[in-house]
């Protein structure tokens, strides 16, 4: 039985990523953060499998430990402050969970891993906000990054990291750089799930607008339960290396409102959608559309889930939500 321990459990991709090793019999390890995380039922809750050891990407002695208990054949190092908004309100502490907590977990599998730099197939979970101003469409493994928020050149500096741990000390390092995959398991900051969520409760009576940015930038969405699998089929390899993981079609968020408005019927929403300049990056991404060519060829991988099924699949799981709350 293989082992696998997974950083950011309590996230969408921590999520379906358990459920998809537990359906290959893996035996799963999940790091969660704090003391009585308010998180903690809703693994036990979703993914009961899980054993769920205390740690923190910024404390290493704890990694140390939750590696010594889980003794991993692989590690998945999703955990993140993930929120792009976010990171320019704290910048400091997305540098030091979203950036120093990869060195962090790298250098505490290299420690466990001692004379075997390879025993610990390692993942990082990077990200299509690298590329941020885009220099080139659409964007694959070779493309410059050019990070456009305190997020994005975390992860860039997550992203290099692992290449210098894989080079420097042959571990079995890859990093998937992920394409914005959603899910019903989004968080509501999300833009996404507060589309979501906010269509669901407009059609039921429950609101009465939805206020938003840049309704014009693009974004290449996917479905997260798809994204995942390729985080494991990385690791399967015999040589470690970095993969663009995407859908290479891009959707603007005034495409997103629209499909989410008629998956409830509602064809003239316009006037149901308000701008507010709060929610404008200072430095916008205007347009990510991934190249996965190389996951299709050496993975084997490519998404299942489009984008209108995806959209359609969480506004029916907030109407789900929002008629059991208010019991309509």
């Amino acid at each position: 039985m293989k082992r696998a321990l997974i950083t950011g459990v309590t996230g969408q991709d921590g999520l379906y990523l358990s459920e998809l090793l537990l359906s290959k019999g893996y035996e799963v390890y999940g790091l969660i953060r704090g003391q009585n995380n308010p998180k903690f039922e809703l693994v036990e809750r979703l993914v009961p499998g899980v054993k769920l050891l205390t740690g923190d990407l910024t404390d290493m002695s704890s990694l140390i430990r939750a590696l010594n208990v889980s003794r991993p054949d692989e590690v998945y190092n999703l955990g993140a402050i993930s929120f792009v908004a976010y990171s320019w309100e704290n910048a400091m502490l997305t540098t030091d969970v979203t950036g120093k907590g990869v060195l962090n977990i790298l250098e505490a599998v290299r420690l466990y891993s001692g004379d075997d730099p390879a025993k610990v197939r390692f993942y990082q979970a990077s990200s299509s906000e690298m590329f941020g101003k885009v220099q080139e469409v659409p964007q694959r493994e070779s493309t410059l990054l050019w990070p456009r928020s305190p997020y994005g050149v975390a992860k860039v500096f997550g992203h290099y990291m692992t290449i210098n741990y894989r080079e420097s000390y042959g571990m079995h390092a890859s990093s998937g750089v992920l394409f914005n995959h959603e899910s019903p398991r989004r968080g509501f900051e999300f833009v996404t799930r507060k589309v979501s969520q906010a269509v669901a409760r407009i059609s039921l009576g429950l609101q009465d607008t939805i206020t938003m940015g840049n309704l014009d930038a693009k974004r290449d969405w996917g479905f997260a339960g798809d994204y995942v699998e390729a985080m494991w089929r990385m690791l399967q390899q015999d040589t470690a290396d970095d993969y663009v993981i995407s859908t290479g079609v891009t959707h603007s968020i005034r495409e997103l409102l629209e499909v989410a408005f008629a998956r409830v019927g509602i064809e003239e929403w316009e006037h149901l959608v308000t701008q507010d300049p709060r929610f404008m990056r200072p430095a916008e991404v205007e347009l990510l559309i991934g190249d996965s060519a190389k996951a299709r060829d050496v993975l084997g991988w490519t998404p299942k889930v489009g984008f209108e099924e995806l959209v359609g699949m969480m506004v029916d799981n907030d109407l789900a939500l929002q008629r059991a709350q208010a019991r309509l």
